[in-house]
């Protein structure tokens, strides 16, 4: 049997484990969807424990380019990089500690399925909550456009499959977990996803470690190679935190902006704070999430600077890092376990924004439209439609994964960013400012996202910052600005939102 063969088996079994757990959950929660579908598709009954809650949020968070991208530069860079990923460990400790609670009040009282549905019940726009709804349609579409090419390429690589077959396997295993299992699926499968990817970034960590002769022989070489950088003049100072100025300190800064305080911002994380079943859930979830990501995140960037002490070259871009560390380094059955870290990232962050997309459609339109027109939505035709909604936006992702063009993936660089500039300070505002009004959440919305889309469009920066340094600080000024000619709050939305000042 050859390596290939040996690295896919692994996978195999996970992909036929996960849409195992859709159809085990579709058939065990039939009953409560009969009741209340939207509920229980889209945020789980309010079921989700501690430690689920945890690895659903981490395993969002985290995705392909963690594993492929940030490794591949830590690689190029050195310690440097692994510092810059630091930022990351804050974020379930942030999103949870900030909104957690709030949000789960407020979800409850207003009986809110969605995030759009929190920013509804409290602007009272179905302006803006149609604008965040295409927002979230359009960012998350491309965001699990790039998830489905890093998984396919990496499944490629690995196995031996061709980039086309590995993207449809890949892809389909996912859209149908998803779409068959709804939320409930998606933080059961999240779990096993989150609990893959650490054990994967363990076995590389080990396989590094041991086929580099140690971690005194491995620091010998990245010391020897990094002397040699720097005494030819054209490399990088693999041991300077700064990369021999490739990271300035307006990065850092960027990047503690994009990857850890304004992570609060997101709303696929920021769902899952409506998701949780108590107070305590939510503590342990904070804990959990914290230890997970660091081992997670910290421990990827370090193998990707370890690897340095293995091979000093590679063919292609440096996105192909950690598939030599799994093709040349690793026993062919654990590397196949390893290969499934980084697919688990891309599946997890792909079926929570199905997910999120999907309710944006069928929560935050149509059912919102039926409640304006007083009419009664059928549960068995929500359901129909929300499935169909969350198999389509899954198919149209893995048509476009095909041949992508420049302009998709142009747009998710800026994805993230943006879904941050429309929403971090719409909701945080919103949940703890009881004079924000929707006039300045309009204002925020639009100023900011067309702020940061122009000069990302026209490559205007400031400094090294990353244009979300930009899109936050007109976002802020906006709200501030706009909130001073809104009318505000009502009572009844004041004692919903701030009782402690009624």
């Amino acid at each position: 049997m050859n390596d290939s063969l040996l690295r896919l088996i692994p996978v195999i079994i996970f992909f036929v484990g996960l849409m195992g757990i859709g159809v085990w959950v579709q058939k065990k929660s039939a009953d409560a969807k009969a009741e209340n579908f939207s509920k229980e598709y889209f945020i789980g009954g309010r079921s989700l424990g501690g430690f689920v809650l945890a690895m659903t949020l981490v395993a969002t968070y985290g995705s392909v380019s963690s594993f492929l991208s940030g490794a591949g530069k830590a690689w190029e860079t050195g310690f440097g990089w692994v510092y810059y990923a630091t930022s990351n460990v804050v974020a379930a400790f942030l999103i949870l500690g900030i909104l957690g609670k709030k949000m789960a009040v407020v979800g409850r009282k207003t009986d809110a399925v969605t995030v759009i549905d929190v920013l509804r019940a409290r602007f009272k726009s179905d302006i803006l909550a149609n604008i965040c709804a295409v927002v979230i349609l359009i960012f998350f579409t491309t965001q699990m456009v790039s998830q489905f090419i890093g998984g396919a390429q990496l499944f490629a690589a690995c196995t031996g499959f061709d980039y086309t077959i590995g993207l449809f396997i890949f892809a389909l295993v996912v859209v149908i977990y998803t779409t068959i299992g709804g939320f409930t699926a998606v933080a059961i499968t999240d779990t096993a996803c989150a609990i893959v990817m650490v054990a994967g970034t363990i076995f590389l960590g080990i396989a590094v470690i041991q086929r580099g002769g140690g971690l005194d022989s491995i620091m010998a070489n990245i010391s020897a190679e990094s002397a040699k950088a720097v005494a030819s003049g054209e490399g990088v100072n693999l041991l300077d935190p700064r990369a021999s100025g490739q990271i300035p300190f307006q990065l850092f800064l960027s990047q503690w902006l994009l990857c850890g305080f304004t992570t609060i911002g997101l709303p696929q994380s920021q769902v899952r704070c409506l998701g949780y079943k108590d107070t305590k859930s939510v503590h342990k979830a904070m804990m959990y999430g914290t230890v997970v990501v660091g081992i997670m995140m910290i421990g990827i960037h370090l193998i990707g600077t370890w690897s340095r002490g293995l091979f000093t070259t590679i063919d292609g871009t440096t996105d192909t890092v950690i598939p030599i560390v799994i093709v040349n380094y690793m026993l062919p059955v654990l590397g196949g376990v390893a290969v499934i870290g980084p697919l688990a990232a891309a599946m997890s962050t792909v079926s929570s924004l199905l997910i999120a997309g999907s309710s944006a459609i069928v929560k935050d339109m149509y059912l919102h439209y039926k409640t304006v027109r007083k009419e009664k939505a059928n549960e068995k035709l929500v359901a129909k439609i929300s499935i169909a909604v969350t198999a389509i936006m899954g198919i149209l992702s893995i048509i476009i994964s095909v041949n992508p063009p420049d302009l998709i993936l142009w747009i998710n660089m800026f994805a993230f960013g943006g879904l941050q500039t429309v929403f971090f300070w719409t909701m945080l505002f919103g949940l703890f400012w009881k004079s924000a009004n929707k006039t300045g959440a309009l204002a925020s919305v639009i100023g900011g996202l067309g702020a940061y889309s122009i000069t990302m469009a026209l490559n205007i920066k400031i400094g090294s910052f990353h244009n979300i340094v930009i899109g936050i600080t007109v976002a802020f000024i906006c709200f501030i600005i706009g909130n001073k000619f809104g009318k505000p709050i009502d009572d009844e939305t004041g004692k919903i939102f701030f009782p402690e000042k009624y």
